[in-house]
């Protein structure tokens, strides 16, 4: 199992104790000013401390080079394996042996103490579980994805979520926002991509009629309207920055 962190000591004891059945537990910290490094060593994880940080992509990879046992399960902090998750893994690997499978999981997401099971969040399956050396994380600064790595790889969609404990607060999707739609149009600028104002308005309406009508997102009732309230934000956020990019025609580096 692995999870990279960041000041993440509200989170990692709970996440790290929902995987106490892993063999391995690793654990990449990118610097933390918290106790995250020292309550991770506490709740049994083998812990290692970067100096750099090369964007989401490239640390979960570099995760993964840590990680021995011959099934990989891949967390974010804030996420945690319930005990009937937990069954089903070990139901799955025991039946597909040595078989090249990796697993989707499906992710329940909560905001503000409420589970969102609309807007677009729900089903959300990621695909987190798979044999080592059979697949990667993209190279990409934000918004990463795990690809197998190997032809043939059989994905197998589990029933059991993964809980999310992302936005406790407003104010945690307010940071969170601010930094994928800085990093988002940094990372799309260098590459060449531009944009205008009117696609970046056109974004943020886009995304509130997709999540809040066409995904149900009313029937999340105040919270879903300030889910989709808020995406239609986000979407209009990292085209913001993105055409401040490119008015100004300069690429800014990565933090």
């Amino acid at each position: 199992m692995t999870i990279i962190t960041r000041d993440e000591s509200r989170n990692i004891g709970d996440c790290l104790d929902s995987v106490s059945f892993a063999d391995q537990r690793v654990v990449l910290d990118s610097g933390s000013t918290d106790d995250t490094v020292e309550l991770a060593r506490a709740h049994g994880a083998e812990v290692t401390v970067a100096a750099d940080w090369p964007g989401f992509g490239p640390q979960k990879n570099r995760a993964l080079d840590l990680a021995r046992s011959p099934w990989v399960l891949c967390l974010d902090a804030d996420e945690r394996v319930t005990p009937q998750l937990r069954a089903e893994i070990e139901e799955q690997l025991a039946r597909h042996g040595e078989q090249a499978v990796a697993f989707e999981i499906p992710r329940l997401t909560q905001f503000c103490g409420v589970w969102i099971r609309h807007c677009g969040w729900t089903p959300d399956f990621v695909l987190r579980l798979f044999r080592l050396g059979q697949a990667r994380f993209s190279d990409d600064w934000v918004h990463e994805s795990l690809r197998p790595s190997q032809q043939g790889v059989r994905i197998i969609r589990l029933r059991h979520p993964l809980l999310h404990y992302s936005y406790p607060t407003p104010d945690h999707y307010w940071r969170k926002l601010e930094r994928y739609s800085r990093d988002w149009a940094r990372q799309r600028h260098a590459r060449g991509q531009r944009t205008s104002m009117g696609r970046a308005a056109l974004s943020g309406l886009v995304a509130f009629v997709r999540s809040y009508f066409l995904r149900l997102g009313f029937l999340d009732g105040a919270m879903g309207f300030a889910v989709c309230t808020m995406q239609a934000q986000a979407a209009f956020g990292k085209y913001f920055e993105l055409y401040c990019l490119s008015r100004h025609g300069r690429s800014q580096p990565l933090p």
